[in-house]
């Protein structure tokens, strides 16, 4: 089928939080336009994605990520009514060109040297294959190691470093999300009272110190609706839609506790395209200055002069645009709508390209 990409353009903004943070416990950050941005790791949002795919959808439509393929494998094998479910496993992940390893701290289970992403239909295919061809070839197995990925495996891919035919290519692309803004981070020094000690004591049970920020963000993700395609046939469509929701709604956990500061997207522009995907973080090289009127509205300002510089000069306009907003600059590059109008009207859109 023709190319055809699905891009996602959010500002969201973010209350005083620590969203992801360093080895040192400090909120990331990045220099771009030559100052300190708040930055967010696209690993760390695509947890966040799946984490809400766990939620929304059926355990069986969803990955695991995990060194425990053997258990899983030999589990299955038993609910089918085999026998020596472990050392069959065991032999069925070989041929497959996985090494697996004994526990460290339980010699009797063996894992995989790395994370490996399977699916449960995948579990599901390789113990049938181990009770009906226990002597199958390698190729047999990795044939149904490869078949019927879960959405999240479409989307984010994986890779095993023990045998590249493993791979699955991702189809979708997620970018460190950003501050339009220069930022600067905080420092909230706290204490906390012991409640059982003496009356008389005046002295804080412990003290501490929280390193933060706050932002408005740009983010950015992008779906290759076609590679997409090509693992899911039929559930394409439902899988975009899926993956721009929870892209759009979800929120990293990182001391969401000690802020609360899960908060919903200012705006949103979603495009359909069939030329290339392409990220307008260029609307911010020259980081939005602060007024009155806060970050968002500037942002939303630059965010619709880019896009529209970006048609002129550079790519056509996308053929269909969806917009969640308050502002008519970005408004008007597209119909406006709600969240769910936007996601009924992708999930129509695409289907009527893939039919």
């Amino acid at each position: 089928m023709a190319n055809l990409y699905v891009d996602i353009h959010v500002l969201q903004t973010v209350p005083p939080s620590c969203v992801n943070r360093d080895d040192t416990g400090s909120p990331k950050t990045a220099v771009y336009g030559g100052v300190t941005r708040a930055r967010v790791s696209s690993q760390c949002w695509k947890n966040a994605v799946r984490s809400m795919f766990r939620e929304n959808l059926p355990k069986e439509e969803v990955g695991q990520r995990t060194k425990h393929i053997c258990r899983l494998v030999a589990d299955e094998i038993s609910r089918l009514g085999g026998t020596d479910a472990s050392k069959k496993a065991e032999k069925i992940l070989a041929a497959g060109k996985l090494n697996l390893k004994a526990d460290k701290k339980n010699a009797d289970e063996l894992l995989t040297g790395a994370l490996y992403f399977i699916s449960d239909a995948q579990i599901k295919a390789i113990a049938k294959l181990a009770l009906e061809n226990p002597s199958a070839k390698t190729a047999d197995v990795q044939r149904v190691m490869n078949a019927e990925p879960s959405i999240d495996i479409a989307l984010f891919g994986r890779m095993v470093a023990d045998d590249p035919s493993l791979n699955t290519d991702a189809s979708c692309q997620v970018a460190h999300s950003i501050s339009t803004h220069k930022v600067s981070n905080e420092y909230d020094y706290f204490t906390a009272q012991d409640d059982c000690s003496p009356a008389d004591n005046a002295g804080a049970g412990m003290i501490g110190t929280v390193e933060y920020n706050s932002s408005t963000l740009y983010r950015y993700a992008t779906v290759a609706v076609h590679a997409l395609h090509a693992n899911l046939k039929d559930d394409t469509a439902k899988a975009v839609r899926t993956f721009v929701d929870a892209f759009i709604r979800s929120m990293p956990t990182g001391k969401l506790n000690t802020f609360a500061n899960r908060t919903v997207p200012d705006a949103v522009m979603v495009t359909i395209r069939t030329d290339q995907p392409v990220n307008l973080v260029g609307a911010f090289e020259t980081p939005v200055k602060s007024s009155d009127n806060g970050y968002i509205t500037e942002s939303c300002n630059k965010l619709a002069s880019h896009a529209k510089d970006t048609y002129d000069k550079w790519l056509d306009a996308p053929i269909c645009c969806y917009v969640i907003s308050n502002n008519d600059a970005l408004n008007s590059l597209g119909n406006a709508v709600s969240l769910k109008e936007m996601l009924n009207h992708i999930e129509n859109e695409l289907n009527s390209h893939l039919s």
